[in-house]
């Protein structure tokens, strides 16, 4: 031992010398680490871009009483407690979260349960106070609803929405952790004409110090989407900040959110109208807990995956949905409307993206099907199915009751996910921006897609297939064009199952067309199939992929299906003169839905036309094509 000790101490002492003596390293340095030059997107983030508290007033006065900081405590993957005293956790956490609380009377519901002194001094403020603190929080609720349907805002000039706005973003600002957790600074415009939903949610850019500019825009404002627009634009004029919006729920909007005419004037979209959407509005919410929006069976006969959780009898008045509206409310059809709008005005004013989100009022943003804590908090886990399960979410005031939507049918929906090189505000925002985003039903499933006029399918194996595709192509919300000398576009898609989750059953490409004649044509190809199932000449597997699941046990095996899908796929019916969109669907084997696991915990009876399985999927956003004009 004394040895050792011997030959180490002079070692130690000498080590600063050594280091001094160190030589320089070569004047021509060695470039060895290649990501610092690195610039594409190289990961997937899931979030949510649609959610609400206490704060919004449609959830804090029907029984929510968690703010914000409880939503991003849940999110970022603690444990939280709901309303009504369960104890809720994420499997995983968000990597990101827009808490999108109404505009119209931000913080009515707090601002009520602490008996805020700017709201006791107005007379119609202390009147809804009083009376939820009475006890009628029925009358208090119809009141507020009254004020709202009347475009009569009776807390103007109070300054409540912007003393609430700044204990907003001041939450957001806390828990928002470049790198590791996003908290993107946003809200809901709320526009509902005679109960239509045009709703848009509203993304910053910024951080607190831009975004406490201003307050807030409202439907007390104006239910005009381009007024809103003319709002954003003077935002960003006044501020140097930057913001977007994304429209919602088209499938509870009787036809108004891709209509032919503007909301106000009724004048047919003209050049102004179609730059101006197509500016500010990037992305569209295809899936959230009140329906999927991405095609109606009606729309798509061809299309066997269409009818996934179909909302289409009503609105959140008391109008009652007609088949002649469904054609301007799902995104395939405004998709292919866009083509044709394009080749008339010479811009495309529904060229959007795909996210999904939850839209749940219950500051809890959980998507997964065995953890579902409903829309709103009187639809929470509970053994007592007369809220959870036939609580009316749509066409409360319909006198039609065949028209009216029950929670029993809610979604266990959705998730957006972004193709990002990092997990900040600027990051995530700018992808948003430029499309590169999919959709998820609830699953956090990873999907890439590339298309170009090189590819190859021996491209698939590439150790550097993002950065290749990247270099040689465009991703989804990319845009092709020059299919000189012949070409045909190649397609390079990956999809790589949730590794908590189901295996996949197929992924597909949607193609949308606009002929000579002017008229839009969509056809669906299966391009890679699991179980070695065979894809016929028309690009479609006949074969299903079967089903595993034991509803009983609310339980399904990975015995079918794969991990991971991928092919090399060229349009088989390209043609270089017209306007074309792709899309990628991918899609889940069948698992228990929500509903399935409410039976088994709690012996629950589902109510007749419950969907107790599924099979989840992903949309991503488009890659469009142009000829060269």
């Amino acid at each position: 031992m004394k040895t050792k000790i011997a030959l180490i101490l002079p070692l130690i002492m000498a080590s600063p010398v050594l280091a001094q003596d160190t030589p320089p390293p070569p004047v021509e340095k060695v470039k060895y680490s290649p990501y610092p030059t690195k610039s594409f997107p190289n990961q997937v983030f899931f979030g949510d871009t649609h959610l609400h508290t206490s704060y919004s007033t449609d959830a804090g006065m029907v029984g929510n009483i968690r703010g914000p900081e409880d939503a991003y405590k849940l999110a970022r993957g603690g444990v939280i407690t709901s309303s009504f005293g369960l104890k809720v956790k994420l499997s995983r956490p968000l990597d990101f979260l827009v808490i999108t609380d109404h505009a119209e009377n931000l913080g009515l519901a707090p601002a009520i349960a602490e008996s805020n002194a700017g709201l006791l001094k107005n007379p119609w403020g202390k009147d809804i106070h009083d009376k939820v603190k009475a006890g009628d929080l029925t009358g208090a609720f119809d009141m507020w609803i009254k004020q709202v349907n009347a475009s009569d805002d009776k807390l103007k000039g109070s300054g409540m929405e912007r003393s609430y706005w700044h204990r907003e973003t001041a939450a957001a600002e806390k828990y928002n952790e470049p790198g590791l957790f996003t908290a993107l600074i946003g809200f809901e415009w709320t526009s509902m004409p005679d109960g239509n939903n045009l709703h848009r949610n509203i993304i910053f850019r910024d951080n607190k110090d831009k975004a406490d500019k201003i307050t807030p825009i409202s439907s007390y404002d104006t239910v005009d989407p381009e007024k809103l627009w003319d709002w954003m634009e003077k935002y960003e004029d006044e501020t140097g900040g930057k913001m977007l919006a994304i429209p919602h729920n088209g499938n509870m909007s009787n036809g108004l959110m891709f209509d032919d005419v503007t909301l106000t004037s009724k004048k047919p979209l003209d050049l102004d109208y179609v730059k101006r959407r197509a500016r500010w509005e990037p992305l569209f919410e295809v899936t959230q807990i009140k329906g999927d929006s991405e095609a109606h069976p009606a729309l798509s006969p061809n299309d066997e995956f269409a009818d996934f959780y179909t909302w289409d009898t009503g609105t959140l008045g008391a109008a009652t949905t007609t088949p002649e509206m469904w054609p301007r409310e799902y995104a395939r059809e405004a998709l292919k409307r866009g083509l044709a709008y394009e080749n008339k005005l010479g811009v495309n004013p529904f060229k959007f993206g795909m996210i999904g989100s939850s839209d749940s009022h219950t500051s809890i943003s959980t998507t997964a099907e065995n953890n579902f804590f409903g829309k709103v908090s009187m639809t929470e886990p509970s053994a007592n199915p007369r809220y959870r399960f036939n609580e009316v979410i749509v066409a409360r005031t319909n006198p039609d009751e065949t028209k009216k939507v029950r929670h029993f049918r809610a979604a266990s929906n959705a998730l957006a996910a972004v193709w990002s090189r990092e997990n900040t505000r600027t990051a995530l925002w700018d992808a948003m921006k430029r499309k590169e985003t999919y959709a998820t039903t609830g699953t956090r499933l990873k999907v890439r897609v590339f298309a170009g006029w090189g590819f190859a399918k021996t491209d698939l194996d590439r150790s550097d297939f993002a950065e290749y595709g990247y270099d040689n192509g465009v991703p989804m919300g990319g845009d092709l064009s020059d299919a000189s000398n012949g070409k045909v576009p190649g397609f390079l898609v990956r999809a790589i199952r949730d590794a908590d989750g189901a295996n996949l059953d197929r992924i597909q490409i949607i193609k949308g067309w606009l002929d000579e004649d002017g008229k839009t044509h969509e056809k669906i190809f299966d391009v890679a199939v699991s179980d070695e199932r065979e894809i016929d000449t028309d690009g479609h597997c006949k074969t299903p992929v079967g089903n595993t699941v034991n509803v009983k046990e609310a339980s399904y095996t990975n015995a079918i299906g794969e991990p991971y899908l991928a092919a090399f796929w060229k349009d088989p019916e390209f043609d270089a003169k017209q306007k074309a969109f792709y899309y990628v669907r991918a899609i889940e084997i069948p698992t228990p839905s929500w509903l399935a696991f409410d039976a088994k915990v709690f012996g629950a009876k589902v109510p007749e036309g419950g969907k107790t399985i599924l099979q989840e999927r992903a949309y991503t956003s488009p890659i469009w094509y142009t000829p060269k004009s």
